[in-house]
């Protein structure tokens, strides 16, 4: 079924909204697939801040062109959906990966993340990761740790000093 026009331009613009809004986009292939399938992945991918769509290859190749976004020509042929990750690009990897693992309909063909094109390989490597709060997380810990170990060996000395005054009170004492 042909689509007007003004219904494409008005799907290109919707597409070029999303492309930009979104830290990576991840392109996947989902030929025989069916509703509930596609229904279950999109859920999975709105929890993680994200949206899944099946978008037309012509519109979104113009609308990836737009933004400047340079890919392999076969990532946009058959069945293609895309997947916006709008805030954390690991997540929605993750959760794409986690709602298709046992799909053999659903298969990535690749993404693009900061302009760059990514292989299926990348993205696997991108859901592998983990996600943003853990990663701050990790990053807080190493920064505090040097911190933490200083505070320590400065207090070392006065806490040293207190046992040694303690057991001198506590002999005397003890000889009284």
């Amino acid at each position: 079924m042909a689509i007007s026009k003004q219904r494409k331009e008005e799907a290109q613009a919707r597409y070029a909204e999303w492309i930009e809004r979104s830290q990576a986009v991840i392109l996947v292939e989902y030929s025989g697939a069916n509703m509930k399938a596609l229904d279950a992945i999109r859920s999975k991918i709105r929890e993680s801040g994200g949206e899944f769509h099946v978008v037309k290859n012509t519109l979104a190749r113009r609308a990836l062109a737009e933004h400047g976004m340079d890919f392999p020509k076969d990532y946009l042929v058959k069945s293609t959906a895309i997947s916006f990750a709008f805030q954390d690009p690991a997540a929605t990897a993750k959760a794409l990966t986690e709602a298709t693992k046992g799909n053999e309909f659903v298969k990535v063909k690749g993404g693009l993340m900061g302009g760059k094109p990514l292989n299926p390989a990348q993205v696997k490597a991108l859901s592998e990761m983990p996600p943003l709060p853990v990663m701050r997380a990790t990053l807080l810990g190493v920064l505090q740790a040097p911190a933490g170990k200083l505070v320590r060996t400065l207090a070392e000395p006065a806490r040293g000093l207190a046992a040694v005054i303690n057991a001198r009170v506590e002999a005397a004492q003890a000889s009284a």
